[in-house]
């Protein structure tokens, strides 16, 4: 875990629109983070220790991501949409109840990747709390062989964090959800743009 610390001690962060994350902070309104699985790495060390829960699956990698993570200051939640789900979906809605943010990678934990399972917005939902899309580039990054292509940032890289605004769930509708689906997928897509200008 020291490797990952001293490596993000290297990176330069530039975020673009994190005033969305201050504002919804600082009205103690809890926030769902949509993130995708490849770059989770950047995310971690960025947001570390702040209290921030994730749902960690609990498939192989799921472990070695559990302890960078709480090494970090995070809470975690083990599950996924194909092992555990009901408990996990439960635990995420306690954390958001308890005033916790979450991260969440839809497209995770076996992909394809940036593919959009509907826990996120699920979970939102049923824990009243706003989503927000974020994406990352780094200029330099090492690109694991892995279904996600897992970023991670080379020594000194320049590492942008994008955020988008947030979407709120305002049904438990069918038709709703699906529709929430494919905006959040949409924003996150659009976002690659804004983080690599």
């Amino acid at each position: 875990m020291w490797l990952v610390r001293t490596l993000g001690w290297t990176w330069r962060f530039t975020a673009r629109n994190d005033e969305v994350v201050r504002r919804l902070r600082a009205a103690k309104q809890p926030i769902v983070f949509s993130i995708w699985h490849g770059e989770m790495l950047p995310l971690l060390y960025y947001h570390r220790d702040q209290g921030v829960s994730v749902l960690i699956s609990e498939h192989g990698d799921g472990e070695l991501i559990a302890r960078v993570a709480t090494s970090h200051g995070y809470r975690t939640v083990r599950g996924s949409t194909s092992r555990g789900a009901a408990r996990a979906l439960l635990g995420l809605v306690r954390e958001l109840e308890a005033g916790h943010d979450l991260a969440i990678t839809p497209d995770g934990p076996r992909g394809p990747a940036k593919s959009f399972a509907p826990g996120a917005v699920v979970v939102a939902q049923r824990g009243a709390a706003p989503i927000v899309p974020v994406v990352v580039h780094a200029d330099q990054a090492w690109r694991l062989k892995s279904w996600d292509r897992f970023m991670i940032p080379k020594p000194f890289a320049c590492v942008t964090v994008a955020y988008g605004d947030p979407v709120h769930i305002e049904s438990s509708s069918e038709r709703e959800l699906d529709a929430r689906v494919d905006e959040v997928r949409a924003r996150m897509l659009a976002l690659e743009e804004v983080a690599r200008a």
